[in-house]
């Protein structure tokens, strides 16, 4: 599949519009597209339908991308793919430069060749426009948008803020973002009448232009240093969001996290707090084991979240903070947030075999959220985790594990570190699986030993404190290698009882 490139001046994207796109702005124009995963796949199918003349690269080899490839559907564009492709022709007489998330010339991530080309593209003022894929759909989206960003706990609110706002049925509520669902696609079909949620990671807010509607924040720790070089550098990439806020909207903050609480202190728009305790004037707390707003009074109580933890009570409070504030009625943003159950690999409870529940955390991948994990059940606990470091401080981490949990399993390259921190820290049973099927039979036979006849149940529970890349592709295919390696056992537990 090919397409024809030819040299353009630059688009000016302060004057592009959704309905000049939808018009014809870019048809015949030359794009290039950044990466090809399911971003760049997305902002190709976009660029292609409105009539530009795009071409993608990626640095892979071309046998990797077959995939990518298929997903474009047969649409006519030009593949500058593998690692002998230079990046700066891929763009070469371009007028916009489209990119993925991870591709950024900022980040010491990026790939060395790509990230220097980039470096010069963005120096040259006579070069084209570069563009992420979150920045191009928010400055084309006529709808509200509601961006949610945080350390941990941002794919949970941010679904169960979509799940509250789709209860308005007079206004149709969209969910994506850097929860796996790129939304420039969606562009064509949305109007002022939607709303629409876009979790926001800190690899896209700082490639950002403009911000959204409301900004949501959940928490701010710390993550991700390898890519913003400390902790202030992280730190202000999550500010970022803040910062750009539209003045006439709102910003929705966690008076429970000291760095959350003080964007307040930026006045870049109407702020509403949310907390475990009582209300502050105009926000959302917890009264009496209710989740009440200052304004609206009692909206639900707190036991009957169906997601278990503290940390989703916090969860469940920024969502109804945004419901509260897009005027929806206490009792309709009850029976949405009572109803929701969670997302896959967020504390997903996908089996009981043997009076033991088996829960999936893949994506707690960093200290703060595999504690809550822990604070989120009861004991008996038996722990795995383990692989790519992360290069963050785990000692508070070694601390709880060894206050809440029973055992530990540990798996991948951190494994051996792991097992050194909790078991400094006084946890006393410890054992080492090298795959996670393995980890799982070792896992569900000591919880079923710990046991006692009076616990509901013993408790397994995938909660890594640490990156999926050195076994999996991503946290998600971790967590579904545990939820199939659960399944496994389970088959084979019911051929035991049967006979």
């Amino acid at each position: 599949m090919s397409a024809t490139m030819t040299t353009d001046r630059p688009i000016d994207l302060d004057a592009l519009t959704l309905p000049a796109v939808l018009a014809g702005a870019l048809r015949g124009r030359p794009v290039t597209v950044l990466g090809f995963a399911r971003s760049g796949i997305a902002l190709a199918r976009f660029f292609a339908d409105q009539g530009a003349n795009v071409t993608i690269y990626d640095g892979r080899p071309p046998d990797d991308l077959e995939d990518a490839v298929g997903a474009l559907e047969g649409r006519a564009v030009r593949l500058a793919l593998g690692p002998d492709v230079d990046p700066s022709s891929a763009w070469a007489g371009a007028a916009l430069v489209a990119t993925s998330p991870s591709i950024n010339p900022g980040f010491p991530t990026t790939e060395p060749r790509l990230r220097a080309a980039l470096q010069a593209l963005v120096a040259d003022p006579d070069g084209p426009a570069l563009v992420s894929e979150a920045d191009c759909f928010l400055r084309l989206c006529p709808a509200p948008t509601i961006g949610v960003t945080g350390t941990k706990g941002k794919t949970t609110t941010s679904s169960l803020i979509a799940t509250v706002l789709a209860a308005d049925p007079t206004h149709p509520a969209v969910l994506g973002g850097n929860i796996g669902i790129p939304l420039v696609e969606r562009l064509p079909e949305l109007t002022p009448e939607h709303r629409v949620v876009i979790e926001l990671s800190e690899l896209q807010l700082p490639t950002l232009s403009r911000g959204t509607t409301v900004a949501v924040y959940t928490n701010v720790t710390s993550d991700h240093l390898d890519r913003h070089g400390s902790l202030e550098g992280y730190r202000a990439a999550k500010r970022r969001l803040a910062e750009l806020v539209d003045p006439a909207g709102a910003l929705i903050l966690n008076a429970d996290d000291p760095v959350v609480a003080a964007y307040a202190d930026l006045g870049t728009a109407p702020v509403i707090f949310y907390g475990r305790a009582a209300p502050r004037p105009g926000g959302v707390g917890v009264v009496d084991g209710w989740i009440v707003g200052d304004a609206a009074g009692r909206v639900l109580p707190v036991d009957q979240l169906a997601i278990p933890g503290r940390h989703n009570v916090s969860n469940a409070l920024a969502a109804v903070a945004v419901g509260l504030h897009f005027v929806l009625l206490p009792e309709v943003i009850r029976a949405a947030a009572v109803a929701f159950e969670g997302v896959e690999h967020r504390l997903q409870r996908v089996a009981i075999l043997d009076g033991v529940q088996f829960v999936n955390d893949s994506q707690g991948t960093q200290p703060d959220a595999v504690i809550a994990a822990l604070h989120a059940f009861d004991p008996p606990i038996v722990l795995i985790a383990g692989g790519r470091d992360k290069g963050v401080d785990l000692s508070g981490l070694a601390n709880v594990v060894a206050e809440r949990a029973a055992a530990a399993v540990l798996i991948g390259e951190s494994g051996p570190t792991l097992e050194s921190l909790f078991r400094a820290a006084g946890l006393r049973e410890t054992h080492r699986a090298t795959t996670l099927d393995e980890a799982v039979r070792v896992a569900h036979a000591v919880a079923r030993d710990l046991r006692d006849i009076d616990d509901p149940y013993a408790t397994v529970l995938l909660s890594p404190a640490a990156a999926s890349f050195d076994m999996f592709e991503d946290y998600a295919a971790r967590g579904r290698a545990f939820t199939e390696a659960v399944a496994r056992l389970g088959d084979e537990r019911q051929e035991e009882i049967e006979g």
